[in-house]
């Protein structure tokens, strides 16, 4: 938390859908994230089919399949294991 603070994304809870796309949209300007960033719908339906709490990787295929979960984060992440993942969907 200390950290978010230091970088000014700290925020209150969002009310709703579109508050939570503005507080998402000003965390991807502020924390310079280059990769494509999605929000969960305000239900948060997409967090409860993936277990994405804790936190975990995931990375989806084009038909919309996942071919890699992580084991929960962040100790849980190994990024060869994601890179070895994402190597098979492009060769």
């Amino acid at each position: 938390m200390e950290s978010n603070v230091k970088d000014s994304v700290v925020f209150a809870s969002p009310k709703d859908e579109q508050e939570r796309a503005s507080i998402a949209g000003a965390c991807v300007r502020k924390l310079g994230i280059q990769v494509p960033a999605v929000i969960d719908e305000f239900g948060n339906s997409t967090e409860q089919a993936y277990t994405a709490w804790p936190d975990r990787l995931y990375l989806i295929d084009q038909s919309g399949h996942i071919a890699y979960k992580s084991k929960p984060g962040p100790f849980g992440f190994k990024s060869e294991e994601l890179r070895a993942a994402v190597q098979r969907l492009v060769n």
